[in-house]
C-alpha cells in the first residue's frame, strides 16, 4: 500500500471518531491538522497532529486515545498523536469541511460559519482576539 493510500485509509477511519461535545467526526469538524507517514527500515510511523474546538477540553486525552487506536487499527503502524491546541491559528468553523458544516446545520438548525462571522466579523478578528487573550 502506498503512503497516499495509507493516508486516505487513515482519514477514512478517522471519520468514525467523533468530537465528544459536537457530534461531528474529527475530520469534517476540521480538528485533524496533519497526517504524516515516515517510512524507516520497512516500518511506518504515523504522526497525527490535531487541535480542539476550544482549549482546556476535559476530554482531550480521551480523544487522543481514540485517534491513536483508530489509526493503529486502520494501518497497523506505530502512531504518535500530538495535540496542538496552543499552536496558531486556533480552530474556527472555517476549518470544517462542507460536509461538517452541513451536518452541523442539520443538527443545530443554523450555519455555524454565518453565526461566527456575525459575531466576529472575520476570522482575522477572532484570531487577534485569541492572541490578545492569551498574551501572544
Amino acid at each position: 500500500m502506498s503512503a497516499e493510500e495509507k493516508r486516505l485509509r487513515i482519514l477514512t477511519a478517522l471519520r468514525g471518531v467523533y468530537d465528544p461535545e459536537i457530534p461531528i467526526n474529527v475530520v469534517d469538524l476540521g480538528l485533524i491538522r496533519e497526517v504524516t507517514l515516515e517510512e524507516k527500515e520497512g516500518s511506518t510511523t504515523v504522526r497525527v497532529r490535531y487541535t480542539l474546538t476550544a482549549p482546556g477540553c476535559p476530554l482531550a486525552q480521551m480523544l487522543s486515545s481514540l485517534i491513536k487506536r483508530t489509526v493503529e487499527a486502520a494501518v497497523g503502524s506505530d502512531v504518535n498523536v500530538e495535540l496542538i491546541y496552543e499552536d496558531f491559528p486556533p480552530w474556527t468553523p472555517a476549518d470544517m469541511t462542507e460536509e461538517g458544516r452541513e451536518e452541523f446545520k442539520r443538527r443545530y438548525g443554523y450555519d455555524i460559519m454565518d453565526s461566527f462571522l456575525k459575531q466576529w466579523g472575520s476570522i482575522e478578528n477572532y484570531i487577534e482576539a485569541v492572541r490578545k487573550a492569551l498574551g501572544k
